[in-house]
């Protein structure tokens, strides 16, 4: 009987509810990838733009719970569970088919095909989709693109790239783009200071 006890503290202790957790998100993970990868990144990327308006109202010493824009989270939790999610499953899947571990120097064509093909079309993408979303004309696309894909680009190759290889190499293939998605909490946050 005392085992059983001991058990069941166990399982109703703090450190039970971490583990749970995890394995209610493993088995999502196992059952439905897609919905479940596009679930996250939709909540990941609307917490990310959310904690960019707060930092930014911060930065301007702002009453925080003033004016915060409730459309702009709902923006990236849309493009996070739509796109976010879906494509970087896919490419993840597409690059381990394609560039299985056992090529030679497997690593940096992943990273290559990620840093030069994948990241300045889906950078391409986000800007479309939130222009459509902001319900803005092609003209404001335009620009936006002109003043902000090449700076955007840049940083994110600074910045994703050494975590991507990180990602690409090291990270399990189901958790990928779950990593992908708490770095991009702050990479959100500096896309979203684009926009101003």
């Amino acid at each position: 009987m005392a085992p059983a006890v001991s058990r069941l503290r166990s399982e109703v202790g703090v450190g039970a509810l971490p583990r749970r957790a995890l394995a209610q998100y493993l088995r999502l993970l196992r059952l439905y990838p897609v919905l479940t990868k596009a679930t996250t990144s939709g909540f990941l990327s609307a917490l990310g733009n959310f904690l960019a308006q707060l930092i930014e109202k911060k930065r301007k010493k702002e009453n925080s719970s003033q004016n915060l824009d409730v459309s702009g989270p709902l923006r990236y939790a849309i493009h996070g569970f739509f796109f976010t999610g879906p494509l970087s499953h896919f490419f993840y899947l597409f690059m381990e088919l394609w560039i299985p571990s056992e090529v030679p120097l497997a690593g940096v064509k992943r990273l290559l095909l990620d840093r030069l093909v994948f990241a300045p079309a889906f950078l391409l993408l986000f800007f479309l989709v939130m222009n459509l979303l902001e319900r803005k004309n092609m003209a404001a696309f335009s620009t936006k693109m002109r003043r902000g894909f090449w700076p955007a680009l840049q940083m994110n190759w600074k910045v994703w790239t050494p975590l991507q290889f990180i990602n690409i190499n090291y990270v399990p293939l189901q958790f990928r783009v779950l990593f992908a998605n708490l770095v991009a909490l702050f990479w959100y946050a500096y896309l979203a200071s684009l926009g101003k």
